[in-house]
């Protein structure tokens, strides 16, 4: 499933426009986007949780002149899934 099929789901099951159900799915990626670059966590019990991870800078090596060179440090998107959603996805039928 992608961006527009999650739209057309939430067009279907609230009952609301589609250009409505754009709306609402532009602020809720929006806002999390922006509390990750703000360096916020992000949670949605049950579901994920969102953060942000700092890796330092290293000094790596050219693989083709094994020359140095210094890798800068950076900060990524991390996904932690929730136990709900384990629960769900890994369903044995038992």
């Amino acid at each position: 499933m992608n961006k527009s099929g999650l739209t057309d789901a939430l067009q279907r099951e609230a009952g609301i426009s589609k250009a409505k159900a754009e709306q609402v799915m532009e602020i809720l990626f929006g806002e999390i986007a922006d509390a990750l670059a703000r360096g916020d966590r992000v949670e949605i019990r049950g579901f994920c949780s969102l953060f942000v991870k700092e890796y330092k800078g290293y000094v790596g090596r050219n693989p083709k002149t094994g020359t140095p060179v210094q890798i800068p440090g950076k900060r990524l998107p991390f996904f932690r899934c929730g136990k709900e959603l384990k629960d769900r996805v890994d369903y044995s039928g038992s």
